[in-house]
């Protein structure tokens, strides 16, 4: 039974929680009332650093039902069964804005997983779009400055945002995702999901292949223009958040369905890009979707800043059977995502409650700020016998690579074929859209960042480029 009376923090009763301590009814407050001190010195400490990206989120719990095994592609026990029920947290959001940002801001949105399986957490980290905007992670922070605020007048400024796009042509694809409607969401019940990234799954008997994640909403894909995500940043900015958070109140349930494309290491040399790298999708006729089970979301979380705003989820969270590609974005994401929650939550980030796997956990590690665990005992250190625990060493030979240590970008680029072979599958309503929102985005940008961009569009398809520059009113 939960106790009604007011405490400190040590649980001792609060006589009064109205008044500070003074010298009289009107003297000074005195240093010596320790519940004003406790709760002032709480509440200035309330506030953690927000999310550099992904700042902006609602979560949710819910399973993940296999229906249709894959152990014949991987030794992931999470999707060896037909029928096996994992829990799961997953959180939506949006990647450049702010926490107070309008959730239908035109923006890419985080679609992450986190998996409690048998074999420890494994997080699917992706996006709604199946693309980014560029393929090695050394240019993430530079493209993030870009994106972001000015850091003279501290507000956003779209020439910095478009010298970013047209001086890496890498984004010319992505930019023909995010300025359709997909760019500007109403509802994370009808946004569909990717890995993005390029993941490996391996077998039982060692075989390796390459493959990437789909999400897709039974409810459907839609989307609101940006003229009703204008209406709605004003009128209701947490439009999103809030219907998910309905929803899932009054007992209703989100659902998911997730699909894998796979590839085979010997179709690689036959492409005409690279695989591996996250500007590119996969084309569908040659690598169909296989669907692998269902994302049941029926729970909110009781409290949005111990949960949602605590949840911790990084590609490098994954689990015998997954391993992590040469895709140059994700390798930096297996470092990043992992530091940037040591930076906002603590080294044991993994102790609080919504990040710890369902699983025993055994390691070395010990102390720092806000530990909460700890393995009993006087062994701290591995290769003795009385540790009682050792590493689960696995038969499967790993892939083998060689080749001269050097920075180079890599080969069959190629940024622009698929940027032109999506715009030239789009409606003709679909194409108005997307001029109409790049033309109003960039009508006040320096005219020689709109003819820099407009160059990158060219060159995806001459009628894109042209009508880009007709309606900036260029000659």
């Amino acid at each position: 039974m939960k106790n009604s009376t007011l405490t400190t923090n040590g649980g001792v009763p609060v006589e009064d929680d109205g008044n500070s301590l003074t010298v009289g009814p009107n003297g000074p407050v005195l240093l010596d009332d320790i519940q004003l001190i406790e709760k002032l010195a709480h509440f200035d400490r309330e506030r953690i650093p927000e999310r550099v990206v992904h700042a902006k989120g609602a979560g949710a719990y819910g399973n993940f039902e296999v229906k249709n095994s894959m152990k014949k592609y991987t030794k992931a026990k999470v999707f060896d069964t037909v029928g096996k029920i994992t829990p799961v947290f997953a959180r939506f959001s949006e990647v450049v804005g702010s926490k107070g940002s309008a959730d239908t801001a035109r923006d890419p949105r985080g679609f992450a997983v986190k998996f409690y399986s048998e074999d420890g957490n494994y997080d699917i980290a992706g996006n709604d779009i199946p693309v980014f905007f560029i393929r090695d992670a050394i240019k993430f922070p530079d493209m993030v400055h870009s994106f972001k605020a000015s850091p003279d007048s501290n507000t956003p400024d779209l020439n910095r945002f478009w010298d970013f796009i047209s001086s890496n042509p890498e984004s010319t694809h992505m930019i023909t995702w995010l300025y359709s409607d997909m760019g500007t969401v109403k509802s994370y019940r009808t946004m569909r999901g990717s890995s993005v990234n390029t993941y490996v799954w391996v077998n039982d008997e060692g075989h390796r292949v390459l493959i990437k994640y789909h999400w897709k909403p039974l409810l459907g894909e839609h989307y609101v223009d940006r003229h009703e995500a204008a209406r709605l940043a004003g009128t209701d900015p947490d439009v999103a958040v809030n219907d998910l958070f309905n929803t899932l109140a009054k007992g209703e349930t989100v659902k998911y369905d997730l699909y894998v494309q796979m590839m085979e290491y010997d179709q690689v040399d036959g492409l005409d890009f690279n695989p591996e790298d996250a500007t590119k999708t996969w084309p569908e006729d040659k690598f169909p979707l296989t669907m692998i089970g269902t994302m049941t979301l029926d729970k909110n979380p009781t409290n949005y800043f111990l949960e949602t705003e605590q949840a911790a989820f990084c590609p490098a969270n994954i689990v015998p059977g997954v391993e992590i590609s040469n895709d140059k974005l994700l390798q930096g994401r297996v470092f990043s995502y992992h530091d940037t929650q040591r930076h906002r939550l603590g080294p044991n980030f993994t102790q609080i409650p919504i990040n710890m796997p369902k699983v025993q956990v055994n390691n070395n590690q010990q102390d720092g700020s806000m530990r909460m665990e700890a393995k009993e005992g006087h062994i701290n250190y591995n290769q003795s016998p009385s540790f009682g625990v050792s590493a689960n060493t696995s038969s499967t030979m790993g892939q083998y690579v060689q080749g001269n240590v050097q920075k180079h970008v890599i080969t069959k680029t190629d940024d622009f074929a698929q940027a032109g072979e999506r715009y030239r599958a789009m409606s003709t309503m679909e194409k108005d859209h997307l001029i109409d929102n790049i033309v109003s985005d960039m009508v006040n940008v320096k005219e020689e960042i709109q003819r820099k961009a407009i160059e990158n569009f060219t060159k995806a398809d001459k009628e894109f480029g042209q009508r880009v520059k007709d309606g900036l009113g260029l000659k």
